[in-house]
């Protein structure tokens, strides 16, 4: 196992100094493979007033955003607030601060819904009962907040000690290894591999996750080293989450398993280099089905795209896999909705594929406001559909804004027209400034101002 580790982390010195790639198809056997409805609308308009109340609790009491407080209420749920309330009272009384405890509930969100006194309580006063200190206990929980969910005197302590290691150890200025006796049992093997992949590298903020985690790629031994290996031999970088996510896919299945994978995708046209650079790209690549690889593949044609065009884009943006049938669907009938034809669709997604992966509200407010309220054609969405993914608040708006200034008071070269919309949004905020706000040095502070949202429009 350490030589493992030192060939990990010479292969990553190697890749970081001379741009080394590992060949995957040399590095190992693998890479040579390679009238209820009235029930369910109760049901809907309960869950909506839980997800409502949780949301303003959450944004109030903790001084979330909202979008933070929506997504973590997909997680929770609460009607009323004296559960959770009485969690943060006892966080507080432990010395934990508004900071730490809005961390450790975005991190843990099901806190939020255990009992305080019988199940978090007992667990902190355990903690603190073996000598640790106020700022230790709030530092560690505030890391791993998920201990507080593991059952078991025993167990938590393991954890917490094991923790507590790693934060001390990465502290020191000088790399130290860890002295740290083993458990017996199930945790042994887990312990030890997060040792391992701490001494390849790994992050603590990758390496908590998976030690609290009761699942894989860091149980047993013999299958974590043989799928460590693989992981390091295709040139990973052990500092990226990429290299985590590889190590859970890789992990997950046999040899035969990762053959057949590649074998789907063969015959779908791609070259096996091909399926490994996707793979380096995005570890999921390879955990879909069969059923479902072949299956986006032919909605994706469907949308218009040649095959070899499916493959392009599927080499540029590999997540569109992971959509759904329906969600293509529905993504072409916004389009198609706004006036867009199949053909235009068609190539905006091949010029920027996560086209598909956008709302139909996000879509609909972004086409309408370069449309209506800047009298820009279809047409330039369709030649620059990177547009999309540009933030309206922060980028598209504030430019708009300003060109607009400027077609009031008559100082564009076009008089009442905006100039084309590639010259406006895509440019840098730089070239952007240098060209409509700088040049005019009287009006430049009100423009700028415009530029930054200071001025509140």
């Amino acid at each position: 196992m350490y030589a493992l580790i030192h060939h990990g982390r010479r292969l990553v010195q190697l890749q970081k100094l001379s741009n080394f790639r590992v060949s995957v198809q040399n590095g190992s056997a693998l890479s040579n493979s390679f009238s209820f409805a009235s029930v369910a609308d109760a049901t809907l308009i309960d869950s909506l007033k839980g997800n409502n109340f949780t949301v303003s609790y959450l944004v109030d009491s903790l001084g979330l955003t909202t979008k933070l407080a929506e997504s973590i209420s997909k997680k929770v749920s609460f009607e009323e607030r004296r559960n959770p309330d009485s969690v943060l009272s006892l966080l507080t009384s432990y010395g934990f601060t508004k900071s730490q405890i809005s961390s450790i509930i975005t991190i843990y969100p099901r806190l939020l819904a255990l009992d305080a006194e019988k199940s978090i309580a007992p667990k902190l006063q355990s903690l603190q009962s073996r000598g640790a200190s106020s700022s230790e206990l709030t530092q560690i929980v505030s890391t791993v907040p998920k201990i507080l969910g593991k059952r078991g005197h025993k167990s938590i302590t393991v954890y917490y000690d094991f923790v507590k290691d790693i934060i001390e150890a990465d502290k020191s200025s000088s790399y130290e290894k860890l002295c740290h006796s083993f458990p017996q049992g199930n945790k042994k093997n887990k312990i030890r591999n997060i040792s391992v992949l701490r001494e390849l590298g790994v992050a603590q903020r990758l390496l908590f996750p998976l030690l609290i985690s009761d699942g894989q790629p860091v149980c047993g031994k013999e299958r974590f080293e043989e799928s460590l290996k693989k992981v390091v031999e295709m040139g990973f970088d052990p500092e990226t989450t990429k290299f985590v996510e590889a190590l859970r896919v890789i992990y997950r299945m046999s040899d035969k398993t990762i053959e057949e994978k590649v074998n789907v995708y063969k015959r779908l046209g791609f070259g096996v280099a091909d399926v490994w650079a996707i793979f380096k790209k995005w570890p999921s690549f390879l955990s879909y089905s069969e059923k479902k690889i072949t299956h986006t593949f032919e909605t994706l044609k469907s949308c218009g795209l040649l095959k070899h065009e499916v493959l392009l884009l599927l080499k540029k943006h590999p997540k569109c896999i992971c959509s759904s049938e329906q969600k293509i669907v529905n993504s072409i009938e916004t389009f198609l909705g706004l006036g867009f034809s199949r053909d235009e669709f068609a190539m905006m997604v091949k010029r920027y594929p996560q086209c598909i992966d956008y709302t139909a509200e996000t879509v609909k407010k972004k086409t309408e406001f370069i449309v209506k309220n800047m009298n820009w054609p279809l047409e330039a969405l369709v030649s620059i559909p990177q547009v999309f993914g540009y933030s309206l608040e922060k980028r598209t708006v504030p430019r708009c804004n300003v060109i607009k200034t400027l077609i009031s008071k008559g100082l564009m070269k076009d008089g009442s027209e905006a100039p084309p919309m590639s010259s406006v949004l895509t440019s840098t905020d730089q070239a952007f400034l240098r060209r409509y706000v700088m040049k005019h040095d009287k009006l430049a502070p009100e423009l700028m101002a415009i530029f930054t949202g200071e001025n509140g429009k």
